[in-house]
């Protein structure tokens, strides 16, 4: 696992079973945020079982498994290139569930987002998800993630189309 992750914020006392856990969760999300790594679903698939499953349905619909997930945020990373974790708020780990929340930021100085060309705005937001990892790799990724507030600051809202 790579040792250049955000630093985390707060967390509790973890077994080693539960760090082991914690660190197979924040590789997928360093890759799944990172806009140079992040190629789609083949650059996570080593981290998650063959059976995974997403939730997120408001957020990113359509996305099942967090192999989409990662393709899906490929896709959202060409428009906000420079987009990264800036710190894992919380993070903490019971048996194989673990739980981040976490603060992000990002400009839109990529590839054009749903024809709106490059804002240039910046962005930053928090979200929290909940894994479950089994043998090691992820089965489940639950995502909670106000997106409407990143769109709007990245002047991605045209009106009240989404509210």
């Amino acid at each position: 696992m790579a040792d250049e992750q955000p630093p985390t914020k707060r967390s509790t006392p973890q077994t080693s079973e539960e760090q082991k856990n914690i660190a197979v969760v924040k590789e997928y999300m360093r890759i799944a945020y990172s806009p140079t790594e992040n190629s789609g679903r083949s650059s996570v698939a080593h981290l998650c079982t063959d059976d995974s499953v997403f939730d997120a349905p408001t957020t990113f619909p359509g996305c099942e498994t967090p192999l989409d997930y990662a393709d899906s945020h490929a896709n959202v990373m060409s428009a906000i290139a420079d987009l990264h974790i800036t710190s894992f708020d919380i993070a903490f780990a019971k048996a194989g569930h673990v739980l981040l929340r976490y603060s992000a930021e990002g400009s839109h100085c990529g590839k054009p987002h749903n024809g709106i060309e490059p804002t240039g705005n910046k962005a930053k937001w928090h979200a929290a998800a909940i894994f479950e990892v089994r043998d090691g790799k992820v089965y489940s990724f639950t995502k909670e993630w106000d997106k409407l507030h990143m769109w709007k600051q990245l002047g991605w809202m045209r009106g009240d189309e989404y509210a």
